[in-house]
């Protein structure tokens, strides 16, 4: 079989804080988010350039910048920036008028214009990406939001006929058609596709990775959801962060957060619940804003077992434990 390339781990890869003016390229397509696990405001194509600014956890704070074709933005309403995304549907962010495609924008994003020529606005736009789909760029790499022409947008399986192994042209592996990158396979890899649903494939892949004597424990932590409760999370707040849990919550209210918690960005979606009934201690849920449609049906005291990341063990407000939410379901009636 082809190789296959782990580049993005969801929790095997570790980032570092980068410098502000560093510049760096995306390792496969992405999504490019208003904020950590936020909305996404583009598709970022492979190998696109971009400025970093920062790392917050497991995200990476950048800078794209491209040009945009003006019969496709208006002016924007927010005084904070200049040109908002008209069309419908989106429109393209290219490396120059009628030039090398940076990113698909999504339909009313809001944009900084840098100059214009003709029917073309220069533009950028800062947001997030998942940190293991950036690698650091040499200085001799192309400026900001400028891709490398010659770099070919990874195409899908070869075949589309589903099931058995069949070898790809590479490109990336996603956690769901419009997810972020879960690995990267390499041309000519070989991957065992479950399901073909048009252009997309569910693909189950093999292979072996580097685990010397002594990983064993904290690798395998990682499998799957572990058994930690609230109270483990509160004794050692820092020590769990990152690992995945499972829970059965009672759902009390879904709140958005306020300047003073400061666990949370401003603004930010979460549940209030007290783990495992009205006995339980509180736990916050945080709820990414594309998600919630899948939460704003609950009913108070209503039971539901979600799935999420946990972000500390102890917020810093109350010391409740935050958790990401990963999946959501309503429990059943039974229990």
């Amino acid at each position: 079989m082809g190789a296959l390339l782990l580049t993005a781990g969801t929790h095997l890869v570790a980032t570092t804080a980068a410098g502000a003016q560093e510049r760096a390229v995306l390792r496969s397509e992405e999504n490019f988010r208003r904020e950590p696990n936020g909305v996404v405001l583009a598709r970022l194509s492979p190998e696109t350039s971009l400025r970093v600014l920062g790392t917050q956890g497991n995200w990476t704070q950048v800078e794209v910048e491209g040009w945009v074709w003006l019969r496709s933005v208006q002016v924007s309403e927010d005084t904070s920036f200049d040109l908002v995304v008209s069309a419908d549907g989106g429109e393209n962010l290219r490396s120059g008028p009628s030039g090398t495609i940076l990113a698909r924008l999504e339909e009313g994003v809001l944009l900084e214009e840098l100059g214009r020529d003709v029917a073309w606005a220069r533009v950028s736009r800062l947001g997030w990406v998942w940190s293991a789909s950036v690698r650091m760029a040499p200085a001799a790499d192309a400026p900001a939001g400028r891709a490398d022409p010659t770099v070919a947008r990874p195409s899908g399986p070869s075949s589309r006929s589903p099931g058995g192994f069949r070898r790809t042209a590479g490109g990336a592996i996603l956690t769901a058609p419009d997810g972020d990158t879960l690995a990267v396979a390499e041309p000519a890899s070989d991957v065992e596709v479950l399901r073909q649903e048009g252009n997309w494939a569910r693909v189950r892949v093999e292979g072996w990775m580097w685990m010397p004597a002594g990983n064993e424990a904290a690798l395998s932590a990682d499998a799957g959801p572990s058994a930690l409760e609230p109270d483990d999370l509160m004794a050692d707040p820092d020590a769990h962060a990152g690992r995945v849990v499972a829970w059965t919550i009672q759902f009390i209210s879904l709140a958005r957060a306020e300047p003073i918690r400061t666990d949370f960005f401003e603004g930010e979606p979460f549940l209030l619940a007290r783990f495992g009934g009205q006995d339980g201690p509180y736990v916050y849920v945080a709820v990414p804003t594309d998600r919630l449609g899948e939460v704003e049906g609950l009913v108070p005291l209503e039971r539901v077992d979600v799935t999420g990341r946990i972000r500390t063990g102890a917020s810093s407000l109350t010391g409740a434990p935050i958790i990401d939410l990963i999946s959501i379901q309503r429990a059943r009636e039974d229990r």
